[in-house]
C-alpha cells in the first residue's frame, strides 16, 4: 500500500529533526575543535577568543570554561534585548567551551612555524565548515550572533554595531593578555566567505512540502526563507 501524502510528509519531517539535530552538534563539536586548533597555531585567533583566552590567562580557568561563562553572561544581556534563545542557542553556549576543552587537552606543543600555520589554516577552514552546520540547521543563533541581531532589531545598524563590540572586545582581550597576530587578520578575512559557502551547502530545508502548503505555493516559500 502507497502511504499517504500525510504520512510520508511526517516520516520526511522526522528525518529532517534529526539531520538537523545531527548538524547542530557536530557543528558546535566541530567549531570548539577549531577554535582549539587556531590557539594552538599561537598566531592570533578571533577577536571574542582573544577575550577569552586573556580572562583565561587571568584567572587560570579553563579556556573552554571561559567561553561557556562568556556566553551564559552574552545570554543575560538577550533580556532587555527580548531575544529567545532557541534550542540550538543553549547547546552553543555549552557544547562549543566542552570541545575546545577537550580538544585543547590533546592537541601537541607546536613550535616551528610550518605545523603552526597548517593548524591556523585548518582551523579556519574548520571553523567556517562548522558555521555552516550549525547555522544551517536552524535550531537558534549562537549567543553572540543573537546578540548582534537583538541590536539591530533595537534599530542599530548591524555592520557598525558588530564592529563596534568586536573591536572592543579584542581590544579588552589583548589588555588582558589574548594573542593578537596575523591569525587574527586572516580570520577576519575568510571567515565571512567561508560561512556564506558552508551555510548554503548545509542549510536543511523541507524537500517535500506538507499536501495542505500545495495549495498555497507562495506562503510555503515565504515560510520556507524566513523560518
Amino acid at each position: 500500500m502507497t502511504p499517504s501524502p500525510t504520512r510520508r510528509f511526517e516520516r520526511i519531517g522526522r528525518e529532517r529533526v534529526l539531520l538537523r539535530l545531527f548538524n547542530l552538534f557536530a557543528g558546535l563539536f566541530l567549531f570548539g575543535v577549531s577554535i582549539a586548533l587556531m590557539l594552538s597555531a599561537k598566531l592570533g585567533v578571533d577577536p571574542w577568543d582573544v577575550l577569552h583566552q586573556g580572562v583565561a590567562r587571568q584567572t587560570g580557568i579553563q579556556f573552554g570554561t571561559v567561553v561557556i561563562l562568556a556566553s551564559l553572561l552574552v545570554l543575560v544581556l538577550w533580556i532587555p534585548l527580548r531575544q529567545r534563545p532557541g534550542f540550538g542557542t543553549v547547546a552553543n553556549a555549552v557544547v562549543v567551551g566542552l570541545a575546545a576543552n577537550v580538544t585543547l587537552a590533546v592537541l601537541p606543543d607546536l613550535h616551528t612555524f610550518a605545523p603552526r600555520f597548517a593548524f591556523l589554516a585548518g582551523g579556519i577552514l574548520l571553523n567556517g565548515l562548522a558555521t555552516g552546520l550549525y547555522i544551517g540547521a536552524r535550531l537558534g543563533p549562537g549567543p553572540r550572533d543573537g546578540l548582534m541581531t537583538g541590536l539591530a532589531a533595537r534599530g542599530l545598524p548591524l555592520g557598525p554595531a558588530r564592529t563596534a563590540i568586536e573591536v572592543g572586545v579584542l581590544g579588552i582581550g589583548w589588555g588582558l593578555g589574548g594573542q593578537v597576530g596575523i591569525g587574527t587578520l586572516v580570520y577576519a578575512v575568510s571567515i565571512g566567505p567561508l560561512a556564506y559557502l558552508f551555510i548554503a551547502v548545509f542549510t536543511v530545508t523541507e524537500r517535500y512540502p506538507h499536501p495542505q502548503a500545495r495549495r498555497r505555493p507562495q506562503a510555503a516559500r515565504i515560510q520556507g526563507v524566513c523560518s
